[in-house]
């Protein structure tokens, strides 16, 4: 995992800049179709923060938001166009994608929803067929 402090982010143009402070509660690749539909990508390679270690510092009028469930807001840029975050309430967790975050360490710890993978990934890293038991999925592994 990452080392605890604060990481600074930005979208693609730089109008909406984020800090996020400790350490993610998690690392890792999401090959879910929503994901891959949402970043136009195979594979979205995320950063799970406890909400309230996500602050946007710059730019908060600059964000739009689209929910689509229950689980995800999804955030961008309306300048850009440029993914932020996503935010999961019903786990007070905030998904703010790896690639804002250039100076976070990424060091992903596993796979969620990998039954619908497009993009196979041979890395050793245990593969969830859809999310762990704590996040309501099926706990269940599925093979590289």
């Amino acid at each position: 995992m990452a080392g605890s402090g604060s990481y600074k982010g930005k979208c693609f143009c730089g109008a909406v800049e984020l800090e996020t402070t400790g350490v993610p509660a998690a690392m890792g690749f999401c090959h879910c179709s929503s994901c891959r539909e949402w970043s136009a990508a195979p594979v979205n390679a995320f950063s799970l923060w406890p909400m309230d270690a996500v602050t946007i510092v710059k730019g908060s009028d600059d964000l739009a938001s689209y929910q689509k469930s229950d689980n995800s807001i999804r955030r961008w840029c309306r300048a850009c166009g440029g993914h932020v975050m996503t935010e999961h309430p019903r786990w007070g967790l905030t998904d703010v994608y790896a690639a804002v975050i250039p100076a976070l360490p990424f060091r992903p710890m596993l796979h969620v929803n990998y039954q619908g993978s497009v993009l196979p990934m041979k890395d050793g890293l245990p593969k969830q067929r859809d999310f762990p038991l704590e996040f309501g999925g099926t706990g269940e592994l599925v093979p590289e």
